[in-house]
């Protein structure tokens, strides 16, 4: 488990939280001496191995949704820290306040200079009210393009982290320009002409997320999500229940192995068993390794190259079928 914090359970989980605690109340009670339970204590410790395994090995979308959401998983700044050396954070988009749904700046990752932006949903009270739960304002998506231009002009490699709800979805942000600045951030990612790698971290939410998506690679850690929309919002606009949110999360296929499977993104990060709230160290090396070997992969295209390859990269998803004409 992450820093020896004891991890909050999720509701699926029940099963095996009651038989982790069995396991702790058997070797309290054994001494070894007077009352040995030691192969008492060994049957049920490999019957929650296999418990763990199964549950893990076969959890639906909504419970993969479950995971991507919890608040001990590593955030955007966790992997800074982690990951990046001398990190210097850069604020404001130059039009409005500096939105801090959003972190960036340039930072080296093993020795070479990059830009680094991410969404960051903050831990705590005080810190995600600060940070606006993850959900930037459109001065959040200028300060990201900000730094993306800043990036291209200065040749650094770019990583971005999404981990977002969604856009913030006030009168306040539309009035100063949601949709213009996430569509102008798309626009100009076609065009940078530097690596750009994008890691989903968490959740991908709708346009919010695909602000800061448009990469030459885009890869999942294994339990994150990324959808047009959440699945409560889904179920709310489909069947006017949202209740029916379990089912929207199966329907709108939102886990990496199926978006892997319909060519949205392009690898998959695994995570340690259960997710990356059990062992945060271990998701760092997982995604160092990641990013490591995208960017030297990405290093040696041609940067006219990086473009053509991402307008054709995205221009091949989806598929349609005319209906209209038959044989």
């Amino acid at each position: 488990m992450q820093s020896n914090q004891a991890v909050d359970a999720l509701p699926f989980e029940q099963k095996i939280v009651d038989l982790e605690k069995k396991i702790r109340e058997l070797k309290e009670l054994s001494d070894g001496e007077h009352l040995d339970l030691g192969p008492e204590i060994e049957k049920l410790s490999q019957k929650l191995a296999r418990l763990r395994e199964d549950t893990y090995q076969n959890i639906s979308a909504w419970e993969v949704t479950q995971i991507a959401r919890h608040p001990q998983r590593p955030y955007t700044l966790d992997y800074i820290r982690n990951l990046f050396t001398d990190f210097v954070e850069m604020h404001g988009g130059r039009q409005f306040y500096d939105d801090n749904a959003i972190v960036g700046g340039m930072a080296r990752f093993n020795g070479e200079p990059v830009v680094v932006i991410g969404h960051e949903k903050g831990r705590g009270t005080d810190e995600k009210i600060f940070r606006n739960f993850g959900m930037p304002h459109p001065e959040g998506y200028r300060k990201a393009l900000r730094l993306m231009q800043f990036a291209n002009k200065f040749q650094r490699p770019l990583v971005l982290f999404i981990d977002t709800p969604g856009a913030y979805p006030g009168k306040e942000a539309e009035e100063r320009g949601q949709g213009e600045a996430i569509a102008r951030n798309i626009f100009d990612m076609s065009f940078l002409k530097v690596p750009v790698l994008v890691i989903v971290i968490g959740e991908g939410g709708s346009g919010g997320a695909v602000a800061l998506g448009v990469g030459d690679r885009v890869l999942m850690l294994e339990h994150s999500i990324y959808s047009v929309i959440s699945p409560e919002g889904c179920a709310s606009i489909l069947w006017k229940d949202v209740s029916k949110s379990k089912d929207a999360a199966n329907a709108l296929k939102i886990t990496s192995r199926h978006l892997q499977d319909l060519g949205i993104i392009d690898g998959i990060i695994p995570e340690p068993l259960g997710g990356a709230h059990y062992d945060h160290e271990k998701t760092y090396k997982a995604v160092r390794e990641a990013i490591s070997k995208n960017l030297a992969e990405l290093k040696l295209i041609a940067p006219d190259l990086l473009v053509e390859q991402r307008f054709e990269k995205y221009a091949k998803m989806g598929v349609f079928v005319d209906e209209g004409h038959g044989a």
